[in-house]
């Protein structure tokens, strides 16, 4: 029962505002100097049916909404007409022919061609060549040399017609002894590029020395075998690459770095016959032992020879080695070169 109470009081509170509102409203006059709003009444119409509507006013398009673009009017259709490319190669005249045509509409004259002037030699700062040639006992000559910016580089070292290859140091350094084969001894360095410099000094103990040398370039196989007064193989007197030195006073030096490209190397056995502890014979030989390099082929090699302090005396030498079913064996050959007598003192 209250819930009812309570909804129809709600409802008669409502009408009384309703009522109230709308007497006023008709009633009450407006104040001075405000404008009365005229209300007015809204024209009604009953639509009959099957009557077409009434269309409203054109209003401007909402700018959100899309718009359909007007359609194009009809093309006409044109017939398709088939199109091919075609390429033409077109041969170009030879780079000789071209090179002639434009040489024949160009006239050249020596003398109208300036030439430039040449330019100056400019010293490399701290790359100066020096050599220094030094006596040394049993008539050798220490030869020094410095190239600084010639680290590791191959050199080729002249003397009297020998001629061996050796290798600069890392810093560019050579020191080597070398067997003199004149008393005004004159040493020549030079390098691959054409650089190079020249050395010499006096060799005053030379006389007295007797010297046999035996050159040749690349991997001949040669050797240089001493029997100082019939000395047996292997025994002392038998002076070569294997024993440098004897008691009889015999030396075997060998110049020039095999492992250089090509290289010059130089076998030099030197005896003191003016200190000779008795007369007899030098027996001197020429060994080759036959390796898969020589083989086959022709060696050549020049003997160089110093005797009782008398003029050089060289020779050149070819021999045939033996086919390759003969590597490992050795030739020994006898007559290359002569032995020495020794007078004794």
């Amino acid at each position: 029962m209250s819930r009812k109470r309570t909804l129809l009081t709600t409802a008669a509170t409502v009408c009384c505002a309703l009522t109230i509102g709308w007497v006023m409203q008709t009633t009450v006059e407006p104040p001075k100097g405000a404008a009365a709003l005229v209300i007015s009444p809204v024209a009604q119409a009953d639509l009959e049916p099957g009557a077409t509507p009434v269309e409203p006013p054109e209003v401007l398009a909402d700018a959100s909404e899309p718009q359909s673009l007007p359609q194009a009017p009809d093309q006409p259709e044109l017939p398709i007409t088939e199109i091919r490319l075609t390429s033409v190669a077109t041969p170009l005249p030879p780079i000789s022919d071209l090179a002639r045509a434009v040489m024949s509409t160009v006239a050249f004259e020596p003398d109208s061609v300036p030439t430039l002037p040449d330019e100056p030699l400019a010293p490399y700062l701290g790359c100066d060549l020096t050599a220094t040639a030094t006596p040394a006992p049993q008539a050798n000559v220490v030869l020094t040399l410095t190239a600084p910016c010639k680290a590791n580089a191959r050199v080729t070292l002249h003397h009297s017609g020998m001629m061996f290859t050796e290798t600069t140091s890392a810093d560019g350094r050579l020191e080597v002894m070398v067997p003199a084969m004149n008393e005004d001894a004159v040493f020549m360095i030079q390098f691959d590029d054409g650089k190079g410099t020249v050395a010499s000094t006096h060799v005053p103990d030379l006389k007295g020395i007797d010297r046999v040398a035996l050159q040749w370039s690349g991997q001949t196989g040669l050797q240089v075998h001493a029997r100082e007064f019939g000395a047996a193989y292997g025994t002392d007197g038998h002076v070569w690459s294997g024993a440098a030195t004897s008691q009889n006073g015999g030396m075997f030096q060998r110049l020039g770095d095999p492992a250089a490209l090509g290289a010059k190397v130089v076998e030099v056995y030197t005896f003191p016959s003016h200190d000779a502890p008795h007369a007899g014979t030098v027996d001197l030989t020429v060994e080759a032992e036959v390796t898969a390099s020589n083989c086959g082929r022709d060696i050549s090699a020049q003997s160089i020879e110093l005797r009782d302090s008398q003029s050089l005396r060289t020779q050149d030498l070819v021999l045939s080695m033996p086919e390759c079913g003969s590597v490992g064996d050795f030739l020994v050959l006898n007559n290359l070169v002569d032995d020495l007598k020794i007078a004794g003192r």
